[in-house]
């Protein structure tokens, strides 16, 4: 397994003559095949948490159903970088072989990349999400006041995203980070689908913008609150607002903006 990052000697331009040691992530490729057989495809990610990577990308790609038709993960050695060897039930292999498949390789900041067709904003589910409980303004702001502390990685290389999961109260217990977005996001939803009882009720912090490949993936995975750093896209907005999604964005913690799906929320 690779490290995930590396000090560098480098220099300021205004001073050449002196050096100093700056940590930069590390980035490798990350071959996704299934069941030993099935090459998918290989993406450009941080080596860590890569099995919860797996479980969520399998979800939010709709690979499979539940993490129930996922048997088991291997991170194997590669050549020039790591291999993940999903081995998932026969009916969704079936499915996914006949499928139209896209076969890419993926970049860090890839969501959608590579895909035939693009879902339309408002038919990315089955159905709209449920209204759920309500949740307080002053907790996404307790929320977004602890969040930096949890971006252990981030806080090394000043250069990497982060998904989080708070509860109703705003307390976070969970936080993947990645040098992509998309990763950080497929992480946390693959380590909270294998936990759903402990994060079902909640919110999902993003230290990224808001795109419409981030809604899609928020929305399959049944996340009914967004808090995203930075403005969404309007594709977003407008599939966060068809699917019945909290989305709150450009969000600092003395100011937060709401976009939509108001009425879960309180104060």
């Amino acid at each position: 397994m690779s490290a995930l990052f590396y000090p560098l000697d480098v220099s300021g331009l205004s001073r050449p003559d002196e050096k100093f040691s700056l940590n930069v992530a590390e980035e490798v490729p990350v071959g996704l095949m299934f069941n030993g057989i099935f090459p998918y495809g290989t993406m450009m990610m941080t080596p860590a948490d890569l099995k919860d990577f797996a479980y969520g990308y399998c979800i939010t790609e709709q690979i499979v159903s539940s993490v129930a038709d996922i048997r088991s993960v291997n991170v194997v050695e590669a050549e020039d970088g790591l291999t993940l060897d999903i081995f998932i039930k026969g009916r969704a292999l079936t499915q996914l072989m006949r499928r139209n498949v896209r076969m890419q390789t993926g970049h860090s900041s890839c969501g959608i990349c590579g895909s035939e067709t693009v879902p339309a904003y408002d038919a990315v589910a089955a159905t709209p999400l449920g209204d759920g409980p309500c949740l307080s303004v002053a907790a996404i702001r307790r929320a977004l006041h602890e969040l930096r502390r949890w971006q252990t990685l981030n806080a090394a290389t000043r250069m990497v995203h982060a998904a989080a999961w708070a509860d109703n109260n705003g307390s976070i217990h969970m936080i993947r980070e990645d040098v992509g977005r998309h990763n950080a996001l497929d992480k946390l939803i693959g380590a909270r689908a294998c936990d759903l009882d402990v994060f079902h009720e909640g919110f999902c912090l993003l230290t990224s913008r808001y795109s419409f490949e981030m809604a899609l993936k928020t929305v399959r995975a049944g996340i009914a609150v967004v808090v995203a750093i930075s403005a969404p896209t309007y594709r977003a907005f407008l599939t966060a607002e068809k699917m019945n999604q909290t989305l709150v964005a450009i969000a600092r913690q003395d100011e937060q903006t709401l976009f939509c799906g108001g009425k879960r929320l309180t104060g």
